[in-house]
């Protein structure tokens, strides 16, 4: 049997049709989050629509709509929990309803970071290992953990998955949490324009010519000697290693593997990042792994499909 697939992200939603942890066919399209889920559901439907078509796959074939999103879940219920920023309408929603109704199937939900989480130990960059920590670099920062081979997930859902909220800078940037100083108000791709447009310095330096203010353009012009974009780099770096060792230090795990967005520039910071975490962990066991994610784009789709199996949805 197959899933239909859906990685629910802040700036893209990808989707795929995924069976026995590949991914078939995929489509990809902005996620216009700030318009809320409601009018994103059609555009996911259509978007399966042309997937079964181009593959020639029949309705009968499909075993289980499964979502990653963004956010605080519950898998029983199915239902979105709270919201950051991205979806506001969600936690309103009866989505287990929405995909019956729209199309005839039953519907599982995880938190996204957890979807990828479980991709990459499944058949990516922890598939040897059973204590791992996952974190997602891009839109917001998303996080899970894995512990002898079991999600943590908590009483409440919250557990593993909130470390885009930890506070790294008392007294800082308010967060969509309502918190401030947390990693994801600090160094995050939706706040990253805010952030830059207020530097010391922007209104001399070449960010002011990019068209998009993005992290590749930050990464590309610290490494060309740009002071601010440079500045810029390192207090985004400082913001990750500290939430990565605050994972480490909370769940003890033997990896951490790091995916997301901003990963598409890891060239440009990844050596500096795992070499800083490492230096600052507390691990008189040994050197924590630090790692690239290896399915990119498909970890929380192959996920998605492995939690529908897992669940006893698929066959």
């Amino acid at each position: 049997m197959i899933t239909l697939a859906a990685d629910i992200g802040g700036s893209r939603i990808k989707l795929g049709l995924v069976g026995e942890g590949i991914v078939l066919a995929r489509e990809a399209f902005d996620a216009r989050s700030r318009e809320g889920l409601a009018l994103q559901l059609p555009r996911i439907v259509l978007a399966y629509e042309r997937l079964l078509e181009a593959t020639g796959t029949t309705r009968a074939e499909i075993g289980a709509l499964s979502m990653g999103f963004p956010s605080l879940v519950d898998p029983v219920s199915g239902r979105v929990l709270a919201e950051y920023g991205k979806y506001a309408d969600a936690p309103g929603m009866d989505l287990r309803q929405w995909a019956r109704t729209s199309l005839g199937l039953d519907f599982v939900i995880e938190n996204d970071a957890r979807a990828a989480l479980v991709g990459e130990w499944r058949a990516g960059a922890g598939k040897d290992c059973d204590d791992l920590v996952m974190v997602t670099l891009g839109t917001g920062l998303g996080t899970a953990a894995l512990i002898g081979g079991r999600l943590v997930r908590g009483k409440h859902g919250q557990a593993g998955v909130l470390g885009g909220h930890f506070t790294v800078r008392h007294g800082g940037r308010l967060c969509t949490c309502g918190n401030r100083g947390c990693a994801e108000a600090e160094a995050s791709t939706s706040v990253l324009k805010e952030i830059v447009l207020g530097w010391p310095g922007f209104r001399d330096s070449r960010l002011r010519e990019l068209e998009r203010i993005d992290y590749a353009g930050i990464f590309r012009l610290a490494r060309e000697g740009d002071p601010c974009a440079a500045a810029v780099r390192a207090r985004s770096l400082e913001v990750w290693e500290a939430m990565i060792v605050s994972l480490v230090h909370a769940y003890d795990p033997e990896r951490a593997i790091i995916g997301g967005g901003i990963m598409a520039g890891a060239g440009e910071f990844f050596a500096d990042l795992a070499g800083s975490v490492r230096a600052l962990a507390h691990t008189p066991w040994g050197a924590i792994g630090i790692v690239p994610a290896r399915l990119g784009d498909d970890a929380a789709l192959v996920g998605c499909d492995i939690l529908a199996r897992e669940r006893g949805l698929q066959s």
